[in-house]
């Protein structure tokens, strides 16, 4: 059986016409945006693939949205996709990368998974040519009278690096800079990247940039990037990766990928420009928003959709019998075998996102069940009878192995619920309450928990945010992914639980409040094993180990 990385060596890409692109080698190419003016007043369907709770056994997100695309174009339906950029922590760290499997990936995959266009490094650029300017402009005399202690902006690596979460900087002398705590973010954290991925244009960006805050005042009054004067410098680093990429799956469907925000600890979704231009461009437009839909899918609904009047017409829920299991209390060593009783414990995870889906949201949704050889037919009946009962179907998912042959079928049912269903959208919350409402509001109806601990820091943080006018901003919380809780180890459906809130923060530019809680951190580590270890090149300049 060939790997990952030898079915996508092996593919030849179709050329792709020269109009409004900027050809990166043979494969690849930058979109120049006015193709977005040009194609204004066509909208095809917008597709949104979510999934369970995820789990070590993997559910397949994007590889179900690349053959959701092929399999629509299978069955005579133009398609277009529009994904995130794969971040070199989780390449290089425990998760690999984000450019589909098997016979449904997005090509070149050893590009798109390392330096791709060089999008992030431009990011990482622009976030630390302003971290550099603000802690210049304390050194030149401090104008502004910013307190060094209540500097709340960070540089950045798009590495997996533990070690740079809190560090002291400045050291050796005055000529080295004013000494202070400092620390580091992952580049898909920085709110440079949500301003990328939320940004309609050039002039939006650089209103975005300006609103960033950096810090504050010694008497408490924010300082921006706008005061720094640092916004046209950043917006020079971000003009070329501000355009959409351009790339197709092994079956020749045209795909962006465009930026790539972590849904647990950012707002999970590919850049606005992206998702727009494969509207416009298609009559079916594939989305996915990371993890379970509990982030990346409220997040996408209640942010991206809000900030950009979008409206999805059906949500596709990704799940796998062995996540099932897990989330039944299966360990991954021991999924192999029929086990009915796990499933039928562990399949509450999946209907709550469902429910959530279809109930809190209003969106027709079907469920993509990625099939694997050890499942069982008994196994696979329960699924299909739990979801029936709530008025979903599922579908036999076979895209890794099959491609867009393997996903036509979920195709047929999709395009089935845009032209039967009118989708009734809404949002999880208002704008006009609290931050606390809304973070209550989310923990109520998305994530099915029935309470709310604000500590006593994020309390006075809020507050603070409040009397400057931010509380009328949606909220991006950041969560672990790996349960509705904000406690990894509560698996399933839990019940009853409390959301800990323990620090609220602005990302004004980007135009969202983000509510940290549980253990989450915004510098993760690379695990005992690292996939680096796997990563080789031979003599021919071959990439071996990617996955």
């Amino acid at each position: 059986m060939k790997t990952d990385i030898e079915i996508a060596q092996s593919a030849r890409i179709a050329a792709i016409p020269e109009k409004y692109l900027e050809s990166y080698g043979r494969y690849k190419a930058k979109v120049d945006p006015r193709l977005l003016t040009e194609t204004e007043g066509r909208e095809g369907k917008l597709i949104l693939v979510t999934a369970m709770t995820p789990t070590p056994a993997g559910e397949g997100k994007t590889t179900t949205s690349i053959g959701l695309a092929d399999g629509l174009c299978k069955i005579g339906k133009k398609a277009v996709l529009a994904l995130r950029e794969p971040s070199l922590g989780p390449v290089f760290g425990i998760k690999g990368g984000a450019a589909g499997g098997g016979y449904a990936q997005v090509v070149p995959m050893e590009d798109i998974n390392l330096h791709f266009t060089g999008d992030f490094h431009a990011i990482g650029a622009a976030n630390n040519l302003l971290a550099a300017m603000l802690d210049n402009h304390i050194y030149q005399g401090n104008a502004l009278g910013i307190d060094p202690r209540r500097i709340t902006w960070k540089r950045c690596v798009d590495m997996n690096d533990r070690q740079l979460r809190f560090v002291t900087d400045g050291l050796g002398g005055r000529v080295n800079g004013v000494p202070r705590e400092d620390g580091y973010d992952i580049t898909v954290a920085s709110e440079v990247m949500a301003v990328f991925c939320l940004a309609s244009s050039v002039t939006d960006l650089k209103e975005r940039l300006s609103r960033i805050i950096v810090g504050y005042t010694y008497d408490e009054k924010p300082v921006t990037a706008g005061d720094l004067k640092a916004v046209g410098a950043m917006t020079a680093l971000l003009k070329d990766a501000l355009k959409p990429n351009l790339v197709q799956t092994l079956e020749g469907t045209p795909a962006f990928v465009h930026g790539g925000p972590f849904a647990n600890i950012a707002h999970g979704c590919n850049s606005v420009m992206a998702t727009k231009l494969a509207m416009r461009l298609g009559d079916f437009a594939v989305t996915e928003a990371g993890f379970g839909a509990d982030l990346g899918a409220e997040k996408f609904l209640d942010i991206k959709c809000r900030m950009a009047g979008l409206t999805p017409s059906a949500v596709v829920i990704v799940a796998t019998v062995r996540a099932l299991k897990m989330h039944g209390g299966v360990p991954k060593t021991e999924l192999v075998g029929e086990n009915l009783v796990a499933l039928e414990k562990g399949l509450p995870n999946l209907l709550r996102h469902i429910r959530c889906i279809k109930e809190v949201y209003g969106l027709p949704a079907v469920v993509a069940l990625n099939r694997f050889p050890t499942d069982t037919d008994a196994e696979i009946a329960m699924v299909m009878e739990k979801c029936e009962a709530l008025g979903v179907q599922a579908v036999i998912s076979d895209v890794w192995a099959k491609g867009g042959d393997g996903g036509a079928e979920l195709a047929r049912q999709v395009v089935r619920l845009c032209e039967t269903e009118t989708p009734d959208f809404r949002y999880s919350y208002e704008l006009k309450g609290g931050i606390e409402d809304k973070v209550r509001a989310i923990t109520r109806k998305v994530y099915g928990g029935k309470h709310v601990a604000v500590m006593p820091k994020a309390k006075k943080e809020i507050a603070a945010l409040t009397a400057l006018g931010f509380g009328n901003l949606p909220v991006c919380v950041a969560k672990t992914q790996y349960s509705f809780s904000d406690d990894p180890a509560l698996l399933g459906a839990p019940e009853g639980f409390a959301v800990t809130v323990k620090s609220v923060r602005v990302s004004a530019g980007a135009g969202f409040v983000v509510v940290l809680t549980g253990d989450i951190m915004t510098m993760p580590g690379l695990p005992k094993k690292p996939s680096a270890e796997n990563i080789d090149v031979d003599e021919n300049g071959r990439i071996t180990g990617l996955f």
